[in-house]
């Protein structure tokens, strides 16, 4: 654990995604984490995370007391915007600073400590790390936590299958066919298996999709979660109390969390998936962590073995932070 004596800070824009991988990884540093929501103005945000002139200026006035001395011990940043950050922070700081970017930043990962970008990105260099998979909280004191927040899903009959549904994108076309075959899918194994079915949206879901799928699902045993008005999202409490999940293919964060669940994990594909996509399933699936059957030895939890080497090298630079 780092020293309470020094921050770490957590430098994200908006996007959920991005959110969770940052703040997942700098919590488990150890120490105070400062979660830093900023968002370049223009022309900064159209060239991040190159250097332009004045780069402070790039924030808005609120935003810039937040982004100010004394500077972290480390920093945490994951997307492009926040990429534009945790690189000046290096200079801000005069190399004091630790700083780590998440996901593949688009120029020389020279120009940051530490660059974590997932092995399907291709993305190679002495400071770059390459996971299989996102980073993220699950672990079993997570899935813990998750199962005693959505006890009520634990009532439903076993064995529970959970289905999460993402969102389409360049070269995924989640659709109406999509949400047949889907459905289709889901009554063959509680035809076969019995039990029941969670189903739960995210964000990036169309509701035509959602509204598709909750139609066609609408007799079977188990809960379905389309958005606030159904109440609290049972995400985490799908992956808690899950035997099995289903996970439409598009995500990667959905994709790693699911595999770090530890039960069986599939995926329905209907048509061949963007190259970079293509890649990491197949990587999960040569892991033994994607498919009808769980053949991996453990589940697929990366964020902690990252966060110890990066804590040795902060505490390379920082003796002080020497844990505890």
């Amino acid at each position: 654990m780092l020293s309470a004596s020094g921050e770490c800070w957590a430098i994200t824009d908006h996007a959920a995604g991005n959110q969770r991988q940052a703040l997942a990884l700098a919590e488990t540093l150890g120490g105070p984490v400062r979660h830093l929501v900023l968002e370049p103005r223009a022309p900064w945000s159209w060239f991040a995370p190159r250097l332009l002139a004045g780069g402070r200026l790039a924030l808005p006035a609120a935003q810039r007391e937040l982004f100010a001395s004394p500077w972290p011990v480390a920093a945490v940043g994951c997307g492009r915007a926040a990429a534009l950050f945790t690189r000046m922070l290096r200079r801000l700081s005069d190399g004091d600073c630790f700083t780590v970017q998440i996901l593949d930043p688009r120029i020389d990962p020279a120009h940051w400590d530490r660059v974590i970008a997932p092995r399907h990105d291709g993305l190679a260099g002495p400071n770059v790390l390459q996971p299989v998979g996102s980073l993220n909280p699950v672990d079993d004191a997570w899935l813990a936590d998750a199962r005693e927040a959505f006890a009520a899903l634990g009532e439903l009959p076993a064995p529970r299958l959970g289905v999460l549904l993402g969102g389409p994108r360049r070269g995924i076309a989640l659709d109406a066919a999509y949400a047949r075959a889907l459905a289709e899918a889901v009554r063959r194994h509680l035809g076969d298996h019995g039990g029941s079915a969670m189903v739960v949206a995210s964000r990036r879901t169309p509701a035509p999709l959602a509204d598709a799928v909750a139609g066609a699902l609408h007799d079977v045993p188990g809960r379905l979660w389309r958005g606030p008005a159904d109440g609290p999202n049972p995400y985490p409490g799908v992956l808690g109390w899950a035997d099995r999940l289903l996970v439409t293919p598009d995500s990667v964060n959905m994709l790693s969390e699911a595999c770090a669940v530890g039960c069986p994990v599939q995926t329905l594909v209907l048509a061949p998936l963007p190259p970079r996509i293509a890649r990491f399933h197949q990587a999960l699936h040569e892991g033994g962590w994607l498919g009808e059957t769980r053949r991996a030895d453990a589940p697929l939890r990366e964020t902690a073995a990252l966060a110890a080497r990066l804590r040795e090298a902060i505490q390379a630079r920082h003796p002080g932070c020497d844990g505890r």
